[in-house]
């Protein structure tokens, strides 16, 4: 029996979270504003799923995007893997800025692969991390546990012992 798009999505474990952005005005003189990502919380409901202005003092201010999903696919385990060893793991927050007006930016997608966001950078994405909370990490890997078998690394020959017209 062939399983449906609706089955397969309720397969995929996921989790929404919210992004701060802060943006500072003019923080140099070559820069009228310079945004960060400033957190990610994992949205348990209390945050609402309204983007908002949480502050803003005229040189500082803070907004918060909830309601961004997280998912784990099966297809990015090394991605997972390679986060979870890096002896950091983080979220990867792409964002972007507003082309017609500069002084807004805002989260378009967040993940947990370290391929997936170099991908995006390779893209010419931006592409900021924040560390992982440790109940994340720990479902990260439990999931990355039973999905992902890394590859055994390959022994490989000395140039000298391969035939001339086999090297690469």
């Amino acid at each position: 029996m062939t399983e449906t798009l609706v089955e397969i999505a309720q397969q995929i474990p996921k989790i929404r979270v919210a992004v701060v952005i802060e943006r500072q005005r003019q923080p140099s003189p070559w820069e009228d504003w310079r945004f960060t990502v400033a957190d990610v919380v994992v949205n348990d409901g209390r945050y609402g799923d309204t983007p908002r202005l949480l502050r803003d003092d005229g040189q500082a201010a803070q907004f918060l995007f909830p309601e961004l999903p997280v998912e784990l696919r099966r297809d990015e385990g090394e991605g997972y893997f390679l986060n979870l060893t890096s002896g950091a793991p983080v979220w990867f927050v792409m964002w972007r800025i507003d082309a017609e007006d500069p002084s807004r930016a805002w989260p378009e997608r967040v993940t947990l692969s370290y391929n997936e966001a170099g991908r995006l950078m390779d893209a010419q994405e931006r592409v900021d991390n924040r560390p992982l909370p440790a109940e994340v990490r720990d479902w990260l890997q439990d999931y990355t546990d039973a999905h992902y078998r890394p590859e055994p690394k390959k022994r490989r020959r000395p140039v000298s012992f391969v035939a001339p017209d086999q090297r690469d």
